[in-house]
């Protein structure tokens, strides 16, 4: 069960790829929490029905476009006058052994991971600063620690974005911002494509002998979130059920 006794009333939250999977619990956890949530997502009809069970706000948003992320980073400022915590977790697949890799593919991938997450967090800096207050939590993975076959092009992103947090830690800790990461192991659409033999042996490589339910991330993206991780910044925080021990 989620821990849903995290306070965020007053505070205006950004959750990218809020559609479905992580994305959507960290909607439902951040509203139910008092946040004002905003549900960013490219899937508008999928958006549309995450806002409906979520309570969020739906913004329909493509992160790998700078002007689609700045207007609706703007959207988000005039409606509520700041913006508290950003989540970047807007990311896609596009698999496959690295010589089938097309350039299209490479772009794509790295474009919505490694690059959304360095749009969003650009677009929201001017608010932080003004505040002198922010929380910035991006999501990256295992692969992006340790690499995956077939996975090229997500593991490079997800490495940047490892790359990216601990940068933007340093340059932005003098404004009254953290910025942290978190590496899930959650039961996904992404989980779902795996093959069952495949899907067998990885989960006997989980010392907890299963895959999180999207939920059960949401209390440590909370803790990140909030005033209590005052002192938190630059970490990845590995939320896997022990898998990178």
């Amino acid at each position: 069960m989620t821990n849903l006794n995290f306070n965020f009333a007053g505070r205006s939250v950004i959750v990218t790829g809020a559609a479905r999977g992580i994305g959507l619990e960290l909607g439902r956890f951040f509203n139910k929490s008092g946040a004002e949530t905003f549900l960013f997502d490219f899937d508008e009809e999928e958006l549309m029905i995450a806002a409906k069970e979520t309570g969020g706000n739906p913004i329909r948003v493509d992160v790998a476009n700078t002007k689609s992320v700045d207007q609706a980073v703007d959207l988000v400022v005039r409606s509520t006058g700041r913006i508290d915590v950003l989540v970047n977790n807007a990311g896609i697949l596009r698999d496959s052994w690295l010589w089938k890799i097309s350039d299209e593919d490479w772009e794509d991938v790295m474009s919505v991971h490694a690059g959304g997450t360095f749009r969003m967090t650009r677009a929201c800096v001017s608010h932080f600063r003004s505040q002198s207050y922010g929380r910035v939590i991006n999501v990256t993975s295992f692969t992006g620690l340790h690499g995956n076959i077939g996975q090229a092009n997500y593991a490079t992103a997800k490495a940047g974005i490892i790359g990216f947090t601990k940068t933007a830690a340093k340059e932005l800790a003098a404004f009254g911002v953290t910025v942290n990461a978190i590496s899930p192991n959650a039961s996904t659409r992404m989980v779902d494509s795996i093959p069952p033999d495949k899907l067998a042996a990885t989960i006997e490589l989980i010392p907890l002998r299963r895959f999180a339910h999207p939920s059960e991330i949401c209390s440590a993206v909370g803790f990140l979130a909030s005033e209590e991780a005052n002192y938190v910044t630059g970490v990845v925080l590995p939320i896997d059920g022990g898998i990178s021990m």
